[in-house]
């Protein structure tokens, strides 16, 4: 998942009257049901491989996730190797590059588990510096390359959360009924833009998250009729420059839902097909990024065209269980006057 380039507007959301749908022990056997039923369903649905992924890579090698280029990766020194190592922030180029290395065809994938630490992370009641989410990726044919195959992608991945909600629902009565809209409505941020001119890009997801439930916001990177982009994308993994009708740009998204526990919009992925050569040159142009052992792999063509994505596993648990901070679903490190304030809001953080 992205990290957002524009801020946030509260740290810690308390929804009025709060109180936990499931005590501590029946959240902890709910989060292992909803983990192990939603990444069997998804690697069936998109053909998908489970791996083994690193926790740790070489900061020389240039395939971190460095989001937005300006957050830093936690790192050290490994004595034995002689290297300096950074904790991953995600694994979106390394999924591509293992993609050839266990020699998948077009339509097979992989996926796995990725633990990722942001240092940089501003803590809220969404946002922690512990990052675990499934992180995928597809080999795609050269004519897959656009807004269909994407589209087609999207909706096979929402069926799965929907579907994943609706199960969770019959099996813990007391989290209610179904929320989620039966279809995810697809937008572009020109749109968006376009539609509500005056109001920053998350107050414009948040006209269109809390009219249509759950929306796939295109585009993201690519700067729009204001000069800049609808949130912050790495040149070096989406492609966010290619054209894709009406003058519009991106092959890449957010799958956002509307929380009705928080009262706001709630990303659970950002996804899109990755650059290929033109693209990638132009991005890296537009950004003023030097090139990488990695970018040098995908212009000599080694590295196979594909899509991929990340679907945050706490967001996940914390939507479909209903809490009201994502402490409720991960072990993490919160300031003490947060902790102080979650107690006494009913909110019990791991």
């Amino acid at each position: 998942m992205t990290k957002t380039a524009h801020p946030r507007k509260s740290r810690l959301i308390i929804p009025k009257g709060y109180r936990p749908k499931l005590h501590l022990r029946e959240t902890e056997i709910a989060i292992k049901f909803v983990k192990d039923f939603f990444q069997n369903h998804l690697a069936r649905a998109l053909s998908l491989t489970r791996v083994s992924a690193p926790i740790a890579v070489s900061a020389a090698s240039g395939v971190n996730d460095y989001l937005n280029g300006i957050e830093r990766p936690a790192s050290f020194y490994i004595k034995d190797v002689g290297v300096e190592a950074e904790i991953v922030q995600s694994l979106a180029k390394w999924k591509r590059a293992a993609l050839a290395d266990y020699g998948m065809k077009p339509g097979e994938g992989l996926y796995t588990d990725m633990n990722a630490i942001r240092p940089d992370e501003r803590l809220d009641s969404l946002h922690s510096v512990y990052v675990d989410q499934w992180d995928w990726e597809k080999i795609l044919k050269r004519e897959e390359r656009d807004l269909d195959y994407l589209k087609k992608t999207v909706k096979t991945i929402y069926a799965v959360i929907a579907r994943t909600e609706r199960i969770l629902c019959r099996r813990y009565p007391k989290l209610g009924h179904p929320v989620l809209p039966p279809r995810i409505h697809f937008v572009h941020a020109e749109e968006l833009e376009a539609a509500y001119p005056r109001l920053a890009p998350e107050e414009r997801e948040e006209k269109i998250v809390r009219q249509k439930g759950a929306v796939f916001v295109i585009g993201i990177g690519y700067p729009l009729a204001d000069g800049r982009p609808h949130d912050g994308r790495a040149p070096d993994y989406d492609d966010w420059w290619t054209e894709t009708g009406r003058g519009r740009r991106g092959l890449n998204g957010d799958i956002i839902v509307w929380n009705p526990v928080m009262g706001c919009p709630f990303e659970f992925s950002s996804m899109g097909i990755r650059v290929d050569k033109v693209s990638l040159k132009a991005q890296l142009a537009m950004r003023g990024v030097e090139t990488s052992p990695y970018h040098r792999r995908i212009f000599r063509g080694e590295l196979p065209l594909s899509i991929g994505g990340g679907i945050g596993q706490s967001r996940l648990c914390m939507f479909f269980l209903r809490k009201a901070h994502i402490g409720e679903v991960q072990a993490a490190i919160w300031p003490d006057a947060m902790r102080r304030d979650c107690a006494k809001a009913g909110i019990e953080l791991l």
